[in-house]
């Protein structure tokens, strides 16, 4: 996402991570294309919409103004969400300790957005609030792959998904931006493109499949909890990147884990 930014905007990289990794699914179409429509139309949406589409958008939004390794931190948020919506779903009635556990998860947030250098705080907190939101979409959409794609296989999901989502998306990067307008005058546009290519292909279709093929092998809490791996990469790029990330916003990632294994130890 940083590398595409550097030559389309951010409505664009979020359109063209979208629309390549349709692309790169739409093939399989082929082998997976049975399934009953009126039944899972429902969860497609709420997976596409919700754990991708929304939130591509809102991740490129957010790093025109914070860093990535910002970013990255902020997306352990999501199995904290996840457990929270679940009980809402539930109608699961939180234990002391579980809401003291949502609470300490979100002042760690605070925290993480307050001790971050470079930006100014007001852009730190809005631009950071998109993570945020973000990464409550992206608990919805696990919730509802659990709750309404239980019996549908994850390549057949993602694919249906991206079918969903991604013909839009194409449309709108073919007609009505200036990806092509960029490509032909942009010296690092082609650069720009590679990275993003990657991003849909790798960090995009192929992630969707494996973590889909996750929340059915082990559960939607188990699988956001991957989300912990998140900023320690996230970390690690930044750092090597030229990122400052200091010993507060380490402190306030513990609390954000501590968060969540307060929710979810029982």
């Amino acid at each position: 996402m940083k590398r595409g930014l550097e030559a389309f905007t951010s409505a664009e990289v979020a359109a063209l991570r979208i629309s390549i990794a349709f692309l790169a699914l739409a093939p399989l179409m082929v082998k997976h294309y049975k399934i009953d429509l009126k039944q899972h139309a429902k969860g497609l949406l709420m997976m596409g919409v919700f754990g991708n589409l929304l939130p591509a958008f809102l991740f490129t939004a957010a790093e025109t103004r914070i860093s990535s390794s910002l970013a990255g931190m902020l997306n352990a948020l999501t199995p904290l969400f996840t457990i929270v919506i679940a009980m809402v779903w539930t109608g699961f009635r939180p234990t002391k300790n579980q809401t003291m556990g949502v609470l300490t998860g979100l002042v760690a947030a605070v925290a993480l957005m307050w001790f971050e250098g470079g930006a100014s705080s007001g852009d730190n907190f809005m631009y950071g609030g998109l993570i945020v939101i973000a990464t409550v979409f992206y608990a919805i959409s696990v919730n509802a792959i659990r709750k309404y794609l239980f019996d549908v296989k994850p390549v057949t999901a993602s694919v249906w998904s991206f079918t969903f989502i991604g013909s839009g998306t194409l449309s709108w990067v073919v007609f009505g931006s200036h990806v092509q307008q960029t490509l032909t005058t942009n010296p690092e546009a082609w650069s720009a493109l590679g990275f993003v290519s990657i991003l849909a292909v790798v960090g995009t279709a192929s992630a969707v499949v494996m973590y889909n093929y996750l929340i059915r092998l082990s559960g939607a809490v188990f699988a956001s909890s991957c989300t912990y791996l998140i900023p320690v990469v996230a970390v690690m790029w930044g750092v090597v990147d030229g990122e400052a990330v200091n010993f507060w916003q380490l402190v306030a990632i513990g609390g954000i884990i501590g968060s969540v294994w307060m929710i979810h130890r029982k």
